[in-house]
């Protein structure tokens, strides 16, 4: 028997992402909050995140949450091979306005269900910058332990930043 699927903000949609999207994703990408919290360099062009679309392989689950006709956050997952086929990286952002809406955790919670009963995975991998409290806080909450911390691991708005491995072993 299935249980009930977690509930997500009113009017949220989850679905594939698309080419036509491209133009969303990267503004959405863009923005000072989003970057923040990813390896992204300003300034990104559309033709960049139409190549990253377009170059999507059979491993990649990736989606976008789309709120009255606004894309407000994209999250992934990247299937490893091999003798790690069992594990997969996720990637996660929101729009900086629709923050704090339940959207990361109904992208989190979609590519959780997509992991654990249609790919059979067990073990979800991230990396987050040590300072994201509150992705820190979802992840933690979704049942993602800390593994370990990675010192200067990037180098963000002129500084060396560590980031925290964290990864969910479904049982």
């Amino acid at each position: 028997m299935s249980k009930a699927p977690p509930s997500k903000p009113d009017g949220l949609t989850i679905r594939a992402v698309r080419i036509e999207d491209a133009a969303a994703i990267t503004e959405m990408a863009s923005l000072p909050g989003f970057r923040f919290g990813t390896l992204r360099l300003p300034h990104s062009r559309i033709e960049q995140t139409q190549a990253w679309i377009s170059g999507m392989g059979n491993d990649a689950t990736n989606l976008v949450a789309v709120l009255d006709g606004t894309v407000v956050g994209n999250a992934g997952l990247n299937r490893h091979g091999g003798r790690r086929s069992h594990a997969a990286g996720i990637g996660i952002g929101v729009h900086d306005h629709f923050t704090g809406r339940g959207i990361g955790r109904a992208l989190m919670n979609e590519l959780i269900d997509v992991a654990d009963n249609w790919l059979n995975l067990r073990r979800l991998e991230l990396n987050v910058y040590s300072d994201n409290a509150a992705a820190i806080a979802l992840y933690e909450s979704l049942g993602f332990r800390r593994e370990g911390v990675y010192a200067d691991y990037a180098f963000r708005d002129g500084a060396y930043v560590d980031s925290m491995a964290m990864a969910r072993i479904r049982p």
